[in-house]
C-alpha cells in the first residue's frame, strides 16, 4: 500500500510552507491554510522512519468529524475538506501553547508519577493513585509548542510570567478546553469509549479565537474501552485502549524513547500493518462510521488537483 510521507506543492498565492511532524502546511496569501495530513507518524516527538497506510486520511476525517460536532462550543478554522487527506481553512496565528487535558493518570503523567513526582504543570496529584485511575476532575497540563525538539510541560503561572500568552487569552483557552473535553467525553461514552486525555490547539484570526489543527484523533488523544474498565482497574490489569500508547510501548520495549544516543528500531511490515489497522479501528469506533479507504495511487496528484480546484472556485466567487 502506498503512503504519503512528504509533499512539495507550489499553489497559486502560496506565501510559505511549514513541515510539521505529521502535517504539511501551505499558507495561501496569508488568508487561507492548506493542510495536508500525511501518513507520517511520530512518537516521543520523533518522526518514525515509515509511513502508515491510511493514517493521514483517518486523522483528517476524524478531525473534521469532531470539528463539526464542537463548532457550537468554539469556531474552528476548517472551511473545506476537498480531499480525504486535506483540510483548507482560515489562516490563524497559533498560540504557542498546547492545551493538554487529562481525565485519568495515564501516559506521560503516569510516567512522571511513577518516577515519584506529585506535581505536573503546577497541579498537585494525590498520593496513592494507580495507573489509569480517574482524577477527581480533569486537570489541564499545558505544554509549550516547540518547533524543533520536545514540547515542555509548563504551569499556567510560568506561561504568563514568560509572556508566552496573555492571562485573558489563557483563561479563554482553559474554558474552551474543559468544554471540548466534556463534549468529547460524552461522544466517546456513546460509542463505548472513555476519552482519557487529549490536547487542543488554538489560534487567532482577526482577533478571534479558533480551534485549529486536529481534535480527538488518535494522534492527540487516548481512549480506553469503557466495557471492563472498572474490573481491569480492580485487578491491576492494563486497560484496552485505542491510542498511540501501544506504539510508544513497542518502542520502549525496543530501547527507544527519543533520547539522545538511542537508536530507532526497525519498523517491519507487521508493525506497520498493525498500526494502520489500529488507526482504522479507532476511526470506526469513535465515529460510528465505516472507514472507506481512498485510492492510494497517485496521492500527490489527486491532492494537488483537489486543492487547485478549490482555489480556482474560490477565486471565481
Amino acid at each position: 500500500m502506498n503512503t504519503l510521507t512528504a509533499t512539495n506543492f507550489n499553489f497559486p498565492g502560496q506565501k510559505s510552507f511549514y513541515k510539521g511532524k505529521v502535517r504539511d502546511v501551505y499558507n495561501i496569501n496569508n488568508e487561507m491554510m492548506v493542510i495536508v495530513v500525511t501518513d507520517r507518524i511520530s512518537a516521543f516527538d520523533v518522526v518514525l522512519p515509515r509511513g502508515i497506510p491510511y493514517k493521514g486520511q483517518v486523522l483528517n476525517q476524524i478531525a473534521d468529524h469532531f470539528m463539526k460536532a464542537t463548532s457550537d462550543i468554539v469556531p474552528n478554522w476548517i472551511t473545506s475538506v476537498p480531499h480525504p487527506m486535506v483540510s483548507i481553512g482560515k489562516y490563524c496565528q497559533p498560540f504557542k501553547v498546547e492545551m493538554v487535558i487529562r481525565g485519568y493518570l495515564s501516559g506521560h503523567a503516569w510516567r512522571e508519577y511513577k518516577a515519584g513526582k506529585r506535581e505536573i504543570c503546577g497541579i498537585k496529584m494525590p498520593e496513592g493513585m494507580r495507573e489509569n485511575d480517574a482524577f477527581r476532575e480533569p486537570i489541564i497540563t499545558p505544554t509549550t509548542k516547540a518547533e524543533v525538539g520536545h514540547d515542555e510541560d509548563m504551569s499556567k503561572d510560568a506561561l504568563l510570567k514568560m509572556g508566552i500568552i496573555s492571562k485573558e487569552h489563557y483563561e479563554m483557552l482553559e474554558h474552551f478546553t474543559r468544554a471540548l473535553f466534556k463534549k468529547g467525553s460524552e461522544m466517546a461514552a456513546r460509542q463505548g469509549l472513555i476519552l482519557v486525555d487529549t490536547k487542543y490547539e488554538f489560534g487567532l484570526h482577526k482577533d478571534k479565537i479558533y480551534l485549529i489543527d486536529e481534535v480527538h484523533t488518535p494522534d492527540s488523544s487516548r481512549y480506553f474501552y469503557k466495557d471492563g474498565y472498572e474490573e481491569r482497574q480492580k485487578k491491576g490489569e492494563a486497560q484496552r485502549q485505542l491510542s498511540k500508547e501501544f506504539l510508544r510501548q513497542w518502542l520502549i520495549s525496543k530501547g527507544f524513547q527519543g533520547l539522545e544516543g538511542q537508536k530507532m528500531p526497525i519498523m517491519d511490515d507487521a508493525i506497520v500493518k498493525e498500526v494502520s489497522q489500529r488507526y482504522i479501528e479507532l476511526y470506526e469506533k469513535i465515529t460510528g462510521l465505516i472507514f472507506a479507504p481512498a485510492p492510494s495511487e497517485n496521492l500527490e496528484k489527486g491532492i494537488e488537483q483537489s486543492v487547485l480546484r478549490f482555489l480556482g472556485e474560490k477565486a471565481r466567487i
